[in-house]
């Protein structure tokens, strides 16, 4: 079961990992983005130093969400639970017959089910999804949740800039789905900046005391009696009726804080410094996508704002939930939860996801972040399995290991490559060199080394390094230090060119001889470093957004949903 008191990544099928570890209703609130185009590689992560992308890297979803036995099976299982859910399967396959949109429903369904049982009877889900998929997944999350248990659909739009399109308007907009699994979700009403423009037409300057302020109407549609203001008794007009209580009023009138229209009519003044920003609804335009220059663009094509998670997070959890996201790609789910101190599950089942996770993790908060990695080979024997079951992944684990990026498999000039470190050895603006990387499951010869030296001469590296199962023979190691020494520039110091490490050495700690690689690596690009206790409570970065202001994603009163509605037009 999901442990109570250390954060957890996982590697492996979410379902698998939800049904072994996780623990009925013990999750606050779940976030999940998951990839329905089986065509696209959802987690090529990083791109090549020419911009091109590795088309090769990861194609953990190639075939996750196609029509085949695995798809059936799930289909098969899901009518045969019974309940609403059985009757949206049948519905579908009725509708859609047997194409990929149907896999991905087949696949989602039991997920979606285990969601739902983990989750807390006053926690909340997001779904974030494309148009694509949406109206299906709405379906879907109705026979789940219950169409009841509809919080919000929330529109976001991700995109800023359109091109011109063929046929129809730009499409610029995600959909973000939020349930709750019991009537009353836990929920903190959030806020964002108020607009310039609306401040300017809306707001005037007090003469007296310089504060900027603003009236607004204290009638609402209804029935109510009369309320005295000051010397005044007030009736309401006819459908109307004073939102406040008589206590309230008087409160309100001693304070100065009700001043009459020309007509005579009460009216409640709002001055400026005291508003915590503008209500957010569940059109979210002030978000700013992941750009091209933000700091916090890692590479990862699906990667979300933090301020986006910022928002869902503050929102339907406190300080010390749980947050799980079962698809977690480059972490940004949870890196905002450990920054807004709240518990984490992430769970991927790619390798290389979970080595950037680790990499972004360390980046941001250093050794204070508390976690445990579940599904990793831990022994040579575990190595080997995952060698037989998946060799791709097998190599982006040990390369992992390393803290080196893969690279796409082409024929020709990338033969024999597998990885590449990224380094500087000199003060900033040195030249960048590179160690190249070969991971080798099976037997190994000589004949490897000569191939590796080959290559590194030919890429005009620094160092070669052989990752390999098996024990290197002596004629390996005779080649190795035939490979002679790279003299560190900024350390003093020569290391060996061709280098060999074993899966065993590297699971006991031992590493690349090389400059260190904490100080000096440019492999991958680096997280934001996390700031102190303050940081974590306060807003967090909108990018692009930050010319318009900053979201106040910690304010917001404490309140659960289905309350009155008075206090939002508040």
């Amino acid at each position: 079961m999901a442990n109570d008191w250390k954060n957890t990544l996982y590697y492996g099928d979410n379902l698998d990992v939800l049904r072994r570890h996780v623990g009925d209703e013990t999750v606050d609130l779940i976030y999940l983005d998951p990839p329905f185009n089986s065509r696209a590689t959802y987690n090529v992560l990083f791109a090549e130093r020419n911009g091109s992308r590795a088309a090769a890297q990861i194609k953990a979803f190639e075939d996750t969400w196609r029509w085949d036995q695995a798809a059936a099976k799930a289909y098969q299982e899901a009518v045969e639970a019974g309940g609403q859910v059985s009757q949206a399967m049948q519905a579908f396959r009725t509708f859609l017959g047997e194409n990929d949109m149907m896999a991905y429903l087949a696949m989602m369904a039991p997920r979606l089910v285990e969601l739902r049982r983990v989750l807390k009877r006053t926690g909340s889900i997001y779904l974030h999804c494309d148009p694509t998929a949406s109206h299906y997944l709405k379906m879907l999350m109705d026979a789940v949740f219950g169409a009841e248990n509809l919080v919000n659909e929330i529109v976001w739009q991700k995109i800023r800039t359109t091109k011109t399109q063929t046929l129809g308007f730009g499409k610029v907009h995600d959909i973000i789905f939020c349930y709750g699994k019991g009537a009353r979700p836990m929920f903190r009403t959030q806020y964002k900046s108020l607009d310039p423009n609306y401040i300017a037409s809306h707001y005037k300057r007090d003469p007296q005391t310089g504060r900027v302020y603003r009236t607004v109407s204290m009638l609402q549609q209804g029935q109510g009696p009369a309320r005295r203001f000051g010397d005044r008794v007030l009736a309401p007009p006819a459908g109307r009726h004073w939102i406040w209580s008589q206590e309230r009023v008087d409160e309100a009138f001693a304070k100065g804080l009700i001043r009459f229209t020309r007509n005579g009519r009460p009216e409640k003044v709002q001055f400026l410094d005291d508003m915590k920003g503008d209500i957010v609804d569940d059109l979210w335009i002030d978000i700013y996508p992941i750009n091209s220059q933000a700091r916090e663009r890692l590479g990862y094509p699906t990667q979300k704002p933090e301020a986006l998670l910022g928002r869902i997070i503050n929102a339907s959890s406190n300080e010390g939930d749980l947050v799980l996201d079962p698809f977690c790609g480059c972490g940004t789910t949870i890196a905002v939860a450990e920054r807004l101190k709240r518990r984490w599950i992430g769970i991927d089942i790619t390798h290389l996801a979970i080595t950037l996770m680790k990499h972004r993790l360390r980046d941001a908060f250093g050794e204070q972040v508390a976690y445990q990695v579940i599904g990793e080979p831990t022994s040579v024997p575990d190595a080997a399995t995952l060698a037989a079951e998946d060799p791709y992944q097998f190599q982006w684990w040990a390369l992992g290991l390393v803290g080196a990026r893969p690279v796409e498999q082409r024929k020709g000039a990338d033969k024999g490559v597998d990885g590449r470190l990224y380094f500087h050895d000199e003060a900033e603006g040195g030249k960048t060199k590179q160690v190249i990387l070969s991971v080798k499951a099976g037997s190994t010869g000589v004949a490897h080394m000569h191939e590796l030296r080959g290559v590194m001469e030919r890429e005009n590296a620094e160092f070669g390094v052989l990752i390999t199962m098996q024990e290197p023979t002596q004629p390996m190691r005779t080649e190795a230090a035939a490979g002679g020494f790279y003299a560190s520039p900024g350390w003093g110091r020569d290391y060996p060119r061709l280098q060999i490490l074993t899966v065993a050495e590297l699971l006991a700690g031992k590493g690349i001889a090389m400059p260190p690689i904490r100080h000096v690596s440019k492999t991958f690009k680096k997280a934001p470093r996390a700031k102190g206790e303050k940081a974590q409570a306060a807003p967090l970065p909108f990018g692009q957004g930050e010319r318009r202001g900053r979201e106040v994603l910690n304010g917001g009163e404490d309140s659960k949903l289905g309350s009155s509605k008075q206090n939002e037009k508040q």
